[in-house]
């Protein structure tokens, strides 16, 4: 059965612009999804890619190579014919030991064939696509030591049992999690670009609503997919097309000294903050077929990518989230 469809979520707008605008544009660095169970984190992630156009890759291919010049020589690939695959959605899941998402000896040959030969984890799936991790804020230790490495470098390295392999792993990052179920290290949470927060809905329509369509979705799948085909195929058409403006996208001095300006003035760590901030209004300006970017777009994307980069100050009960608004309000106006 093919996912939910993105623009049949019900409410949730935040979380979906978020995701929007990392399909616009990867380098902003992923999403952090904190909230209730049953919020529909998971099933937007998955809607979301399967919205998104097919991409081009050697068939077969462990890490998804555009070309078959980019075909590592561990792969053993007999054919390279380059083919549509949709985009890869990978699971990490809390349990999963270090072989198997970075990659280790494969066992199976080594015993049969006495070979030395290379079995590709959940990272090498991943690459190109997006890498969803459900309870974020449980994994384990040496798991976010190691995603952190990836995270920065855009490349998996193994050194281990007599292998040396290296291979590119760059996907969006999508973690979600409960915050009452423990907290994100600051290391990990730092590299997400953007992060929400979802609540479960407080109106009865609304909560109505969501029952018919999930209710449809799984009754009456065919009709009900034809009812929102469209809809997703106008979010892609955008997403495409704003990935095409990006380029041309004027960014006036002005703008910029504005995002300067409210980062110093809410203390976020570090300059990650300014460049994840410009990075996601721009994707924002893009995706309203706007030609230049302005204060506006700055103020629209700025509780997003800076809520989780704040110093947490325990004499303030309002939150971060508030926070942010506050001081856009003051320094945008």
């Amino acid at each position: 059965m093919q996912p939910f469809p993105f623009s049949a979520i019900v409410g949730q707008d935040e979380m979906k612009q978020a995701m929007i605008l990392t399909a616009i544009d990867a380098s902003i660095g992923g999403v952090l999804v904190f909230g209730d169970r049953g919020t529909g984190k998971s099933t937007a992630v998955r809607a979301l890619a399967a919205l998104l156009p097919p991409i081009k890759a050697v068939k077969g291919c462990p890490i998804n190579s555009a070309k078959a010049k980019d075909v590592p020589d561990w792969a053993e690939l007999g054919s390279k014919r380059v083919h549509e695959a949709p985009t890869p959605v990978i699971d990490l899941p809390l349990g999963a030991t270090e072989d198997r998402v970075t990659g280790a000896l494969d066992i199976e040959k080594a015993l049969t064939k006495g070979e030395k030969a290379f079995q590709p984890g959940l990272l090498a799936r991943a690459n190109r696509g997006y890498l969803y991790i459900d309870e974020v804020n449980l994994l384990e230790d040496h798991i976010v030591d190691l995603l952190l490495d990836v995270a920065q470098s855009g490349e998996n390295v193994v050194e281990r049992e007599g292998l040396s392999i290296r291979h590119p792993a760059r996907f969006v990052l999508v973690g979600s999690g409960n915050p009452e179920e423990g907290e994100l290290r600051p290391q990990l949470l730092d590299r997400f670009g953007l992060s929400v927060e979802v609540t479960s809905p407080k109106e009865v329509e609304t909560r109505v609503e969501v029952i018919k369509r999930r209710d449809a979705f799984e009754n009456d799948n065919a009709a009900f997919m034809l009812r929102w085909q469209a809809e997703d195929a106008a979010i892609r058409d955008r997403i495409l097309k704003a990935r095409k403006s990006l380029t041309k996208l004027k960014t006036p001095e002005k703008t910029l000294t504005d995002v300067a300006e409210l980062c110093l003035a809410l203390g976020s760590d570090g300059l990650r903050g300014e460049l994840t901030l410009l990075k996601a209004a721009r994707a924002y300006a893009a995706w309203r077929d706007d030609t230049a970017l302005t204060r506006a777009h700055v103020r629209a994307v700025a509780p997003m990518a800076l809520r989780h980069r704040l110093r947490r100050d325990p004499l303030d009960e309002a939150g971060s989230g508030t926070r942010v608004a506050r001081t856009v309000e003051e320094v945008l106006g």
